[in-house]
């Protein structure tokens, strides 16, 4: 009895040294143990995913991928097999498992190593959430008591969530939904058994056992989970044979994009962290861009594709390198797909390596190992690039052009593999809405991965002839007339200040005396230009096309402003022919229409300013806020690229802002007159007085709804078009980074048809085709509108030469467009004697 007395005595000296002991630890760690309480709020990390109007998924940025699931959404079979492998007496310990931690302890006695682990799932997430994953006994007891909080705070079901969204499962994937779609890129609810087990797996060593880096050791771990769910009843025999012998077929899976569109991702991830801070990276944000997809994908086919055939017709510049020479053996295919997989893709072109090469054909190899035939009609493009002004002879044969052992560029264009190559020039395309200033499509360079510099928001560039069309508008504001002749002669006038003659030309240098405003516009004449800018005045000029939106330090004080010497970016000039399409109003650009939280809760909604129609006047009027700006309060509108994409933000219910009109409306209309004249042109054709405009290609649409303007700067640096249809505005550029570089010009390919551009590059050639084809496919299915005039614009017969009224109704005369109370009120002689040449015999109109 002594003996069993002085064991229960000692035994009870240990329970109360052990729970002292313990007591003792939890008074120690109590002040640095976290507020497990936090848990019942927790948000988990996940990334912030960018959308385009109706919901494509364009990116998403953020270190971690999770995409986070509620407990009904994962599979039971998910959590089964999580249970069997990381805890299989879950259900039953209060956070810690004594019997586990007694098996792993003598595991340790017995082999003098931690071969056997005893943390459950909520040691894990307790592990994960608060603590780091060195090995220290500190650690360890910091572990336990946070996990026995947990479980009194917690639902076992509330931890087995946290905990299956919480796990890190390699590849930057946390929670089994990501790793899902990771390795699989599945739902987690379209997963296999085997599929199951190998995420269930993953816990022990995410970075060594997952699929991608070692199929073998997936295999062996996934075979280890299907054996405990089979030990644990969770699955037959049957079940578990058929998973074991299911292979395993796994690959890396990005996010889905759904469109490509990563100059617009890339406005939208740096305006959110400029409004949100670097959470945004990870609180799951969703944020819904103006971009629609099929215009982006018009825009992007139309100005790449544009940019391609620029660069091939002026020369192929050789092969990227030569991987052996003539003389040498040749690469096995599997050195050359090697090789091609360390090289990049930009957008559609993509390495490859020539293997053979006959007399009108060459074979290719690409990195996927697949051989291809880039057949003549592929490669006949390719004479010598000599220079941007000079090419050499059209080539005979593919021997002159490729040799076996070349690593070179091709791309995919319907069916056929053609050669292609890097262009040196570069592009930027814009198309937004003129009733509320929505970026629909926006392209700002050849490929995001090749130059990530945007430059349809941050080059700055001259615009040429671009600018015209507000040199004009000041003009009509000023009193002048579609039919107000101009004399488009030379001029040669002594620059004082430069020391020498200014001599601006047309381009071509051809004059023709007297000419009408429109047709002066329509044909980008110069020297008219200058003229039209005198006559206004050149401070008043500036500070007109400040309405337009242009800053007013981008419009230099010389009379060159009216060829084009102001330097805008892309978009500026989008809005600034957006008042010209939308009847006068100003409205600002933007990117972002709304910003919803991880959980589907609106914390943004733009409010942009926008165009409205008659009865939103009236509203406004009863209210005491008139629409139209007036003069006084017309001053420089100016936009920051900070507020580039924030038009503002509105509450539900809160009312909506409304433009400033700028100008008139029937200003407005008479400048789309011109601009529609720019593509079709006026004139009788079959009388001799037909005439095109610079934007003729524009004439392929089959449209009268359209309208735009070139845009050439000196030496041909800068290329323009920009223009409108119903419902949209878009810019192209054209030209090289580096601004002392020519677009140059080509002379004519014998292998090409007669459909090819050659001579000096300019607008016209270099950009609209750009503009035409986006707005072939923009304009797809929208019927062609009807002209509606304003109130305040009549028609009258005028003559064609002097622009004064006629009473003929030949070739000699046309109707013409006129504000009420500016149209001309002396009629032309019936003889055509007289007129403005015997009227004026000065030198210069104006």
């Amino acid at each position: 009895m002594k003996f069993i007395k002085r064991l229960l005595i000692l035994a009870l000296i240990c329970i109360f040294l052990g729970v002292g002991t313990i007591f003792g630890f939890y008074q120690y760690v109590k002040p640095e143990l976290p507020d497990v309480a936090t848990l019942k709020n927790v948000e988990l990390q996940t990334p912030m995913q960018v959308f385009s109007a109706d919901g494509k998924l364009i990116s998403q940025f953020g270190e971690k991928r999770r995409i986070p699931l509620s407990l009904d959404e994962i599979p039971p079979q998910m959590i089964n097999a999580v249970i069997a492998t990381e805890d299989s007496r879950y259900y039953e310990h209060p956070g810690i498992d004594p019997i586990g931690i007694a098996r792993a302890a003598i595991v340790v006695a017995i082999s003098g190593s931690a071969k056997q682990g005893a943390s459950t799932i909520t040691q894990q997430l307790a592990r994960n959430f608060f603590l780091t994953n060195e090995k220290k006994i500190m650690r360890k007891i910091k572990e336990i008591f946070i996990a026995i909080h947990i479980e009194q705070l917690l639902s076992k079901e509330e931890i087995l969530e946290l905990y299956l969204n919480k796990i890190y499962l390699g590849y930057r994937s946390y929670g089994v939904g990501a790793a899902a779609q990771v390795y699989f890129g599945k739902e987690v609810s379209q997963l296999t058994l085997s599929e199951i087990a190998i995420i269930a797996g993953l816990p022990k060593a995410p970075s060594t056992m997952n699929p991608l880096y070692s199929i073998d050791r997936a295999t062996t771990r996934r075979n280890v989970v299907l054996s405990r769910m089979f030990d644990e009843g969770y699955i037959s025999q049957a079940e578990l044979d058929q998973a074991r012998a299911e292979p395993i077929v796994a690959r890396y899976h990005g996010a889905e994009i759904e469109l490509s569109a990563p100059y617009f991702a890339e406005r939208a991830r740096a305006w959110m962290v400029e409004r949100y801070g670097e959470e945004a990276y990870t609180s799951g944000m969703r944020i819904y861009t103006t971009v629609d997809p099929k215009l982006q994908q018009a825009a992007q086919a139309a100005a790449i594709n544009n940019l391609l055939d620029y660069d091939q017709r002026h020369g192929y510049r050789g092969a990227v390198a030569t991987l052996w020479q003539p003389k040498q053996a040749a690469w096995p295919s599997e050195k050359i797909t090697e090789h091609l997989r360390q090289q990049p893709s930009y957008g559609e072109l993509q390495a490859a390596v020539v293997t053979a090469v006959d007399a009108k054909s060459a074979q290719v190899i690409t990195k996927d190992g697949a051989q291809h035939t880039l057949a003549w009609d592929g490669l006949k493009w390719a004479r010598r690039y000599i220079t941007d002004e000079r090419q050499g002879a059209a080539p005979k044969a593919a021997t002159e052009i490729l040799s076996p052992g070349e690593q070179i560029w091709v791309q995919q264009r319907e069916q056929d593999w053609v050669l292609s190559q890097v262009p040196d020039a570069n592009t930027a395309f814009v198309a937004v809405s003129p009733q509320n200033g929505a970026v629909k499509a926006m392209v700002g360079g050849f490929n995001f991965v090749h130059s990530k510099f945007n430059r349809a928001t941050q080059s700055i560039r001259q615009v040429g002839s671009s600018i015209k069309p507000f040199i004009y508008s000041a003009a009509l504001d000023k009193g002048m007339t579609l039919a107000t002749l101009v004399n488009d002669a030379p001029i040669n006038r002594w620059d004082q200040s430069m020391g020498t003659a200014w001599r601006p030309k047309n381009s071509p240098p051809t004059y023709n005396g007297p000419t009408r405003l429109r047709l002066g516009l329509a044909q980008s004449k110069n020297v008219m230009a200058v003229r039209v800018l005198q006559n206004v005045g050149l401070d008043d000029a500036i500070s007109y096309l400040t309405r337009f939106g242009f800053k007013r330090e981008d419009l230099p004080r010389a009379e060159a402003i009216a060829l084009g010497a102001g330097s805008l970016t892309p978009l500026e000039m989008a809005q600034g022919f957006s008042v010209f399409a939308n009847g006068g109003y100003y409205v600002e650009p933007y990117f972002i229409e709304r910003v919803e939280d991880a959980y589907g809760n609106l914390i943004y909604q733009a409010n942009p300013n926008q165009v409205c129609d008659t009865e939103c006047q009236r509203g406004q009027q009863q209210a005491g806020k008139p629409v139209t700006a007036s003069k006084a309060v017309l001053h420089d509108i100016a936009i920051s690229e900070q507020e580039l994409g924030d038009s503002g933000s509105a509450d539900a219910g809160q009312a909506p802002r409304y433009a400033p009109q700028v100008i008139s409306e029937q200003n407005a209309f008479l400048i789309r007159e011109m601009l529609e004249s720019n593509i079709w042109g006026g004139g009788d054709w079959r009388h001799g007085t037909g005439w095109n405009g610079t934007g003729w290609r524009g004439q392929e649409l089959k449209r009268r709804d359209i309208g735009g303007k070139t845009g050439t700067t000196n030496d041909s640096k800068d290329a323009w078009y920009s223009g409108f249809g119903p419902n949209i505005v878009a810019t192209a550029w054209v030209g090289f980074d580096d601004h002392s570089r020519k677009l140059g010009r080509t002379g004519w390919n014998n292998n090409l048809g007669k459909e090819q551009i050659s001579g000096a590059e300019a607008g016209a050639k270099t950009a609209q085709p750009a503009w035409v084809a986006f707005m072939e496919q923009a304009l797809e299915d929208v019927p062609v509108q009807r002209k509606q005039l304003p109130d305040g614009i009549i028609q009258v017969r005028i003559d064609r030469d002097t622009g004064k009224l006629s009473n003929r109704t030949d070739f000699t005369s046309m109707f013409e467009y006129f504000e009420k109370g500016s149209e001309p009120t002396e009629t032309v002689s019936e003889s055509g004697a007289g007129g403005i040449f015997e009227a004026d015999s000065s030198d210069e109109l104006f």
